[in-house]
């Protein structure tokens, strides 16, 4: 099976539990979104994908190999995050060179003319770059490793408006030339909301939800009008949450709509991925 499997997953920190038996498959070719909140694990699930961690139980297979400490699959997955991991005395140029010993699919002329269009000045030491320019390097040696399952752990941190969309124009257009998995973890969930098209959801160490990310918004819609009359819609509905102020209310819900009766004082609207990611975390889960 070409997929990134985590098969029930456990991983502790003393008295914390990170992960709590995990399950579920990142699948081939396809963009997914993975999305909680601070301390909900996610970092610690990709450290594990990407064998920086060991888990406590479990375990992750990668095209129906096990990644754990294999060498088998290490042309097959990059993951970009947040921590340096790079020699702050070379060159961006000498670390393009290393990387290219280091990985067989390592494109440095392509990673050359992405670093171009940042503006990335390849001459320079890695430690002198400014953090948003860290970032960016680490996003186009991700970009230029023609594997086929990329993460991207807050990819954008530090990047200004610009430099953000150029990473999302970049991001699609090497998706449509070379189709693979590509994992996003960020809380700029608006940002990257037209590019999802799978979203897992972890909250707590456990998974959520995990759907596509279409069907997702479809099944969802909210409901606004006086509080009173959104509570009698609401009624025997799924609400996953709601927002008031004073005599107002919204009404986050998960179903087919209702048809509103003549006169009714109330609203639909579609749901957003922001509201509903925010609205299932405090809620738990649909």
């Amino acid at each position: 099976m070409n997929a990134i499997e985590i098969k029930n997953v456990t991983k502790k920190y003393g008295k914390v539990t990170a992960l709590d038996n995990v399950s579920f498959s990142f699948e081939s070719g396809k963009i997914y979104g993975f999305l909680g909140r601070n301390g909900a694990g996610k970092t610690t699930l990709l450290n594990i994908i990407a064998n920086r961690i060991f888990p406590d139980g479990g375990e992750v297979m990668i095209d129906g190999l096990p990644a754990r400490e294999n060498m088998q699959v290490h042309e097959k997955l990059h993951c970009m995050t947040e921590a340096n991991l790079y020699d702050g005395d070379l060159k961006v140029r000498e670390h393009f060179k290393w990387i290219g010993r280091f990985y067989d699919c390592f494109d440095a002329e392509k990673a050359f003319e992405i670093a171009k269009r940042f503006g990335l000045d390849t001459s320079k030491k890695f430690r002198a770059l400014s953090r948003g320019y860290q970032s960016i390097f680490k996003l186009t040696v991700a970009l230029a490793l023609n594997v086929p399952y990329v993460i991207f752990d807050e990819p954008v941190l530090g990047l200004d408006a610009n430099h953000r969309e150029l990473f999302y124009e970049l991001l699609l257009k090497d998706y449509e030339l070379n189709e693979r998995t590509i994992i996003i973890a960020t809380h700029l969930i608006e940002e990257v909301a037209s590019l999802i098209e799978e979203v897992v959801l972890i909250d707590g160490g456990k998974i959520l939800l995990c759907d596509n990310a279409e069907s997702l918004l479809s099944s969802g819609y909210s409901v606004s009008g006086h509080a009173q009359e959104v509570d009698m819609y609401c009624a025997g509905k799924n609400v996953i949450g709601c927002d008031e102020l004073g005599n107002l209310k919204i009404a986050y819900i998960m179903g087919e709509k209702e048809k509103l009766s003549d006169g009714s004082g109330l609203a639909f609207s579609p749901m957003n991925l922001q509201k509903l990611f925010v609205k299932l975390t405090e809620k738990g889960g649909i």
